[in-house]
């Protein structure tokens, strides 16, 4: 469903945006979706809405089929790309799984401030954005997804959380009908 309201107190989920992740090859060019979900960032700033900006520096422990490289980040890979403009009012999360949610306190604290509903953007529309996005409806909140402003390494991943997961836990919108949304009912 296409992105019809925002609840009073929504927050902004900002996933893995960080320099490790931003310079490797994805499906959509990882400048457009930091420069998208910085727009984003300024507009719930601007409207006094919290903004949450997720790093990762881990993997989950258990044996996968796919190899892993836990140690794949240059020095420096964990640092949130710049253009983020972090502000101190931001919350900053570090996560050691794919989710946001997953061990790091984040619902307790998005609970405490009465947030009800996340916009979530982010590198990999797959993978980090999409195990946010699960958590988060688990446990409650309405769940928006700024479609333009994520990306994913992997094309038919990218596009299967798009079309088929996405519009099954909350409503999509680009980056310009949310801030749209935000300017006209927050005025």
């Amino acid at each position: 469903m296409a992105i019809t309201t925002l609840d009073p107190n929504t927050a902004l989920l900002v996933i893995d945006l960080q320099q490790g992740i931003i310079a490797l090859p994805t499906v959509h060019p990882a400048a457009e979706v930091v420069r998208r979900a910085a727009a984003l960032a300024e507009a719930f700033r601007r409207h006094a809405l919290p903004v949450v900006l997720v790093n990762v520096t881990g993997v989950a422990p258990g044996r996968t089929e796919q190899p892993r490289n836990p140690g794949a980040f240059p020095a420096g890979g964990e640092k949130l790309a710049a253009e983020l403009n972090r502000q101190p009012e931001d919350i900053t999360l570090t996560k050691r799984t794919w989710g946001a949610f997953t061990n790091t306190g984040l619902d307790a604290q998005l609970k405490g401030l009465g947030v009800t509903q996340v916009v979530i953007a982010g590198i990999s529309t797959s993978i980090g954005v999409e195990s946010t996005a699960r958590s988060a409806y688990e446990l409650g909140f309405n769940v928006t997804f700024a479609i333009d402003a994520m990306t994913d390494r992997n094309p038919d991943a990218h596009f299967n959380s798009i079309t088929r997961i996405f519009p099954r836990l909350g409503e999509t919108g680009t980056t310009r009908e949310i801030i749209d949304l935000l300017d006209s009912t927050r005025a």
